[in-house]
């Protein structure tokens, strides 16, 4: 629905009691046929990035800044003895050390559960666990620095996987629970802290009966693995912090600015408006820059420096160790009827979350209630595990628990049918959710229609057309409630007595082009040109709230916030002229900061500002609000606020001799909704692709005895530009359906999720070889060549 003025008070996805109306007389939305959203256009950041003017994190420099360092712990798990800093201290140049002992008084941090200190107090739990940090006037002088400290260790066993921390006689990670709490659910929905010795949390979903097991004709269990990835974002974590006992504030890459000043409240027992955070533009992100990171480090150091600003900017190596994606194990069993009607699904998760809890209770929420997928089943039983491991911590990363439960979910359905013989993508047609059709109970009905994708990608793929030996297709479908757990955004649009446009709001550009949108949005909505809309930096002490720029969120949640702030203001405007031209508003229309009247008569609106209120004049603002209503009937406390979809196609090439793998073809198609930029669903599509087949064929940061193995950017295998098909398109959907502006939908997260299983049915279509772990090595396509799984080689 676009909101107009009418919609605004009773948009019925919006409490009244949090989302007041002010009265407005009903004014007509600007006319049909939208003049500058659905193009592309230049975006507003453009020639800043390409001349090298765009000002990063990185980029951020204060007078008489110091630099912070800090030395990790090269155990995966022991208790530190003792810490020897005393020649590191009268090193000249060095203004501040920082060990356990320094921050004992500060609280660890976390999402739902609060386990991960400063600096570690008295025991490492990964290789890479920061055990010292100092501050000194340059980069050189506090390396030097590290080299003078000195720790004793006392090695502690470990738990390097989550079959040894389940184990009964497995050491405890953290043997007293941290402080936690579960959010509070709906209809068949429960959390739960510690459910076992290493479990940081466990989610629970449940819906249907379960005695629709007994209808089944068949019941297929199996089980599959998912690898732990790395962000990858060419920009590291960095923060720039100045900040005393009384004051913080923070020049920080972030995705999340005000949960990152709650979460520095809590760490720092500070009141919020004692928090600055400043957001300057994010060299990419993926959801690794949400919550702290860089920032209590740079903070604690500036304390001790005497309130100078501290720059902590890591290096990439150090961002291997910092943060991953959760490995995970899915153990699924569905029970189908002979035909392949879908009846019941049971499954079990594991998700590897590391030595440190960090964003693992949301992940684990949403790869366990995500098991349905794209189909319709009578019963479904879900439970997750956030499992502590001494690894690096994992925490959010794009699919956000969608991407492990689309491997398995997908996976199981391509086994399916082949057992049942049945056509792959019959058997999916056969169980689609359909447009308007309950998903599970208390959640949005699905708004897309999902055998429209797959039709447009098998026919884009060629599926059913003969193909050599070795060659074959496959595809695959991934959805997600997109839009974010419970999530407001506020937006704030002023304009100046020239009609120069202000925007505040919340989202953070990191190189997906949200700014542009934006202003788009408010372009077409005052009817201006989108050159003459500014976009304010992101600073909480002026910025209207925005709980992050994650989940897809983007365009939907901030969007029509935006949209609302902007139709508000075009209102208020009209209102306002139509007092001073003595006419009705109802009949005026706004076009370039001027009035058009029913008779074609122009009215510039600066003359008229400026006799009203004299000098320079007057600037008009407008807030927008946006929230989908709570609902207890909702699993997770609210419905989302649309489905994210996506829909992959393959056809791949595979040497049977050495198992590697070329792809040749790939297709993948989301739904806009409505698009605002083309140009920038197609980069959100076939980025989100391209993450697919890094998490297909490469990407995995591997352990042995408790140390990464591959954990720099030189050994660390990612896609490389020759890996990316030759024929690679994205398919772009406008069914109109969206929950944002003029039916808008995100498109971030949407077509990551089915390009593993799409390639994984391609390489069973080409060789008979069925995989169930990820990446797809060439090593691991040979053995299950070896095997003669799957049925011979063939076109699909």
């Amino acid at each position: 629905m676009t909101p107009t003025s009418d919609s605004l008070a009773a948009d019925p996805t919006v409490s009244p009691a949090v989302d007041p109306a002010a009265p407005m007389a009903a004014l007509p939305a600007p006319a049909p046929g939208r003049r500058v959203t659905g193009r592309d256009g230049t975006r507003a950041d453009a020639r800043a990035k390409v001349t090298g003017a765009a000002v990063y994190g990185t980029d951020i420099r204060r007078p008489g800044m110091l630099h912070a360092k800090v030395l990790r712990s090269p155990h995966p798990h022991a208790r530190i003895r003792a810490v020897d800093t005393a020649a590191a201290r009268r090193l000249n140049g060095v203004t501040a050390v920082l060990t356990g002992a320094g921050v004992r008084h500060l609280k660890p941090y976390g999402t739902l559960v609060k386990d991960q200190p400063v600096v570690a107090v008295d025991t490492v739990r990964h290789v890479g666990d920061i055990v010292a940090a100092v501050a000194a006037v340059d980069e050189r002088t506090a390396f030097a620095a590290l080299d003078l400290i000195r720790i004793d260790y006392e090695i502690l066993p470990a738990v390097l996987d989550m079959e040894e921390a389940l184990a009964p006689d497995a050491p405890q990670i953290f043997p007293d629970p941290p402080h936690g709490i579960v959010p509070r659910y709906g209809q068949g929905a429960s959390g739960a802290l510690r459910t076992g010795p290493n479990v940081a949390y466990e989610f629970r979903y449940r819906t249907g009966s379960a005695a629709v097991w007994d209808e089944c004709d068949h019941v297929f269990t199996d089980t599959f693995r998912f690898s732990r990835m790395n962000h990858m974002h060419l920009e590291p974590f960095v923060t720039v912090a100045e900040a005393t006992d009384e004051e913080i504030e923070v020049w920080t890459a972030t995705q999340t600015p005000f949960p990152l000043r709650r979460e520095l409240s809590w760490i720092f027992g500070l009141p919020e408006n004692r928090i600055r955070v400043r957001v300057p533009l994010l060299g990419g992100g993926f959801g690794a820059k949400s919550g702290p990171k860089a920032d209590p480090i740079a903070i604690r150091l500036s304390q001790l420096s005497g309130g100078r600003p501290v720059r902590f900017c890591m290096t990439t190596e150090e961002v291997f160790h910092t943060l991953s994606q959760h490995a995970a194990t899915l153990v699924v069993t569905s029970g189908v009827k002979a035909d392949g009607t879908f009846v019941a699904r049971r499954s079990s998760v594991l998700l590897d979350g590391g030595a440190y809890t960090e964003a693992s209770p949301v992940v684990c929420e949403k790869a366990g209630y995500r098991m349905h997928g794209a189909y319709r089943w009578r019963h479904v039983d879900s439970v997750c595990r956030a499992v502590i491991t001494n690894t690096v911590p994992a925490g959010a990363f794009r699919g956000f628990g969608g991407t492990q439960a689309t491997w398995a979910g997908e996976r199981q359905i391509d086994l399916i049918a082949e057992r049942l013989a049945i056509d792959p993508i019959e058997l999916r047609r056969r169980n689609l959710v359909r447009r308007g059709e309950e998903v599970v109970p208390g959640e949005l009905a699905m708004d897309c229609d999902l055998a429209e994708g797959l039709r447009l990608v098998a026919d884009a793929i060629g599926y059913g057309r003969g193909r050599p030996a070795g060659r074959g297709v496959g595809i695959g479908i991934g959805v997600k409630d997109g839009g974010g757990l419970n999530k407001p955004a506020q937006a704030r649009v002023k304009v100046s007595t020239d009609g120069d446009v202000f925007l505040h709001c919340g989202l953070i550009e990191m190189g997906q082009g949200g700014q542009s949108a934006m202003a788009q949005i408010v372009a077409e909505v005052l009817r201006c040109p989108r050159e003459r809309i500014t976009y304010a930096g992101i600073d909480t002490d002026h910025t209207p709230f925005d709980q992050g720029t994650n989940a897809s969120s983007g365009i939907t949640v901030t969007g029509r916030a935006v949209h609302r702030a902007a139709d508000r203001l075009r209102h208020d405007v009209l209102n306002w002229a139509g007092e001073q031209l003595g006419r009705d508003p109802h009949g005026l229309e706004l076009s370039d900061w001027t009035v058009v009247d029913d008779d074609g008569g122009r009215h510039p609106l600066p003359a008229m500002i400026m006799s009203t209120f004299g000098g320079r004049g007057y600037e008009f603002t407008a807030d927008g609000f946006y929230k989908v209503r709570n609902s207890h009937l909702a699993p997770l406390g609210a419905p989302c606020v649309f489905w994210e979809v996506g829909v992959a196609g393959a056809e791949v090439e595979v040497d049977p001799e050495t198992g590697r793998v070329t792809v040749l073809r790939l297709v993948v198609s989301g739904d806009a909704g409505t698009v605002i930029n083309e140009i920038g669903c197609r980069g959100q599509a076939e980025g989100a692709a391209v993450f697919g087949l890094a998490q297909s064929l490469f990407e995995e940061l591997r352990y042995e005895d408790g140390r990464p193995l591959n954990a720099e950017p030189l050994l660390y295998r990612v896609p490389l530009a020759e890996d990316v098909p030759h024929d690679f398109r994205s398919v772009i959907q406008e069914q109109g359906n969206g929950a944002g502006p003029f039916g808008a939908k995100g498109m971030g997260e949407g077509c990551i999720l089915p390009i593993a299983p799409a390639i994984a049915q391609a390489i069973a279509d080409a060789v008979g070889a069925q995989l169930t772990q990820l990446p797809m090595t060439p090593e691991r396509v040979h053995r299950a060549i070896d095997r003669g799984r799957g049925r011979p080689s063939g076109g699909a």
